[in-house]
């Protein structure tokens, strides 16, 4: 529906996991037409690699039982996952099963690499094209939409996460949210509100280029979420299929009937 148009809200709940700081809740949006997405259902979340014993204990209390992992090989390999007991782990990588997170150390290691690959706007560019292949690149495609499947069905409550928990989740939830009929601008604070939940990783990314010589400054937009990230995805949803409906139902192959089940469970 595209009739009432809610005011844009941000989920400000506690922070649950001191090891994973941008674990949220997607429940508590308004829709477009008036309703409210349920609390309780889906997660997104940062890696879970450094979860402590009373974060996990919170994952239980939560009933967790669906982990969904959009990492790459490489970072599920060095950075394993903590799961709560009785939680299935679905590994989906979304960006081809490859070594982006070694090529990104490798350059982080090399100032002159590092200034002409992410230099004179380099890291934005490669934001924005990183957040277009989220919405046509095969693996996405098929990752994506077997994320909302697992939503939808079940069987329990699902964290969804990357490794910042801010691009490839960001679109995972905005992918969700939207399909809820969740306001654009609501989307939108969603994805930005990580930014205040990224301290740790700015401080890490920070240090990592300083020991190496790199300049911070060159890597700064990687570790952010700017608005015209998930504008270049949603400009990509337009150009390659023409709308929204058009890419969850060509671009992901999703049924309606999948879709129907997602807001069966998440709308109240």
């Amino acid at each position: 529906m595209r009739g009432i148009v809610a005011p844009v809200t941000t989920n400000e709940a506690p922070r649950l996991l001191s090891q994973a700081p941008n674990f949220r809740d997607l429940g508590g949006y308004r829709t477009r037409g008036g309703g409210r997405v349920r609390s309780g259902v889906a997660y997104r979340s940062g890696a879970l690699d450094r979860l402590d014993d009373a974060d996990l204990a919170a994952l239980r209390d939560l009933g967790i039982r669906q982990v969904v992992d959009l990492r790459t090989v490489f970072e599920r390999e060095n950075n394993a996952d903590l799961l709560p007991d009785g939680a299935d782990y679905i590994p989906l990588d979304v960006q081809g099963d490859h070594s982006t997170g070694a090529d990104l150390v490798e350059v982080l290691t090399d100032p002159s690499r590092a200034e002409s690959v992410f230099g004179d706007g380099g890291a934005t560019r490669f934001m924005h094209e990183v957040n277009r292949i989220l919405v046509t690149g095969e693996e996405a495609r098929a990752g994506y939409a077997e994320a909302v499947r697992r939503i939808a069905a079940g069987p329990g409550p699902t964290v969804v996460h990357c490794t910042a928990g801010k691009d490839r989740t960001g679109w995972a939830a905005a992918l969700v949210l939207e399909l809820l009929d969740v306001p654009r601008e609501t989307v939108f604070a969603d994805y930005l509100a990580s930014n205040d939940r990224l301290a740790g990783l700015r401080a890490a990314m920070r240090d990592i280029s300083e020991q190496s010589g790199v300049d911070p400054e060159l890597v700064w937009p990687m570790v952010e979420c700017r608005r015209s990230y998930l504008e270049a995805a949603y400009t990509e949803v337009e150009e390659a299929f023409g709308s929204f409906e058009a890419y969850a139902a060509e671009g992901l192959g999703l049924a309606q009937s999948t879709i129907d089940a997602l807001r069966g469970r998440m709308l109240e």
